[in-house]
Formats: structure tokens, C-alpha cells, sequence
């Protein structure tokens, strides 16, 4: 996966306008314009693409975790320069507060079933024996049940009026 596809995932699940995702990137003091966010989520083959880098995505997920969670009193955390998907998984589980159960449940609504000692392992560093790397698939179907959860699963809008006066 690409930064960009994990930024429009985000950005989709958790119905964020421009506005909004300018505000995430300042809770994590850092300033982005909204020509930046929109070439950021433009479809790859897009003349106005721009490839989000690694560093911007720390950003954006350190702004999301200060933005769910509050800042820290102590100094806030330095973005990474180099991302991979072991250190988004784990910033989006920090950012929305996810125990190993609520993320199980999460893969689980994607059709992925893993133990608890697997998904540990994702959270581990990386020289630790029990370390793994997590993949695009992984990430993709964890993302998939975020948006599951957070956007396709809120309450449909009351619709008694559409079928109001229909014998049933």
C-alpha cells in the first residue's frame, strides 16, 4: 500500500473534508495547505498527483493520535522519516484507543482471523525474535474494518417516512 491509499482510506472512513485533515496535520504542528491535501489524494494515474512521503504520513498519524488521545505534556514525538506498515498499525491502534481484541474484531469483519500471538508480533521491534512483518494485506483488511465499523457501520438514517402508509 502507498501512503496516499492509507491517507484516502483514512480520510474516507472518518469523513474528513480538507478542512479537517488541515487540522489533523496542525494538531501535529505542521502546517499543510489544502492544494497539498488535495494533490495528496488525487487517483495515482492524476496529472496533479503528488506522492505523500513517509514523513507526511507520520505526521498526519501523530496529528490523529493528538487529536483522539490529547497531546502529551512531554515533548511530542519526532515523525518518522521512514514509515512501514508495522509502524501505521500501530499508530492507528494508538490514535484510536484498539486493545488486541477490538483489533481481531476488526480483521475478523474483513474475513481475516489471526491469534492474539500473531497480532502481538506486529507490535514488537524489529530485532525481537518474535517480530513480524506486517503486509499489505494485513493492513488493507484492517483498514477495510475500520471503515466497516466507523463509517459503513453507523446508524442508517430513520426511513419510516418512505414506507409510511404501505400495508405490510
Amino acid at each position: 500500500m502507498t501512503n496516499n491509499d492509507v491517507l484516502r482510506r483514512l480520510r474516507y472512513t472518518f469523513d474528513f473534508d480538507d478542512l479537517k485533515m488541515m487540522a489533523v496535520f496542525a494538531a501535529a504542528d505542521s502546517r499543510v495547505t489544502r492544494p497539498q491535501v488535495s494533490h495528496w489524494l488525487k487517483k495515482d494515474d492524476d496529472p496533479e498527483f503528488e506522492a505523500c512521503s513517509d514523513h507526511q504520513l507520520a505526521i498526519f498519524l501523530n496529528g490523529l493520535i493528538n487529536e483522539r488521545r490529547g497531546k502529551k505534556a512531554s515533548e511530542p514525538p519526532e515523525p518518522e522519516p521512514s514509515l512501514n506498515n508495522n509502524i501505521i498499525f500501530r499508530k492507528l491502534k494508538i490514535a484510536l484507543d484498539l486493545k488486541a481484541d477490538d483489533i481481531l474484531r476488526l480483521l475478523a469483519a474483513s474475513d481475516v482471523h489471526i491469534s492474539k500471538h500473531e497480532l502481538s508480533a506486529f507490535f514488537r521491534k524489529p530485532g525481537h525474535k518474535h517480530y513480524r512483518q506486517c503486509k499489505d494485506q494485513i493492513l488493507r483488511n484492517f483498514l477495510s474494518g475500520l471503515q466497516l465499523e466507523y463509517r459503513d457501520g453507523r446508524a442508517p438514517p430513520d426511513d419510516s417516512s418512505a414506507t409510511a402508509g404501505h400495508p405490510s
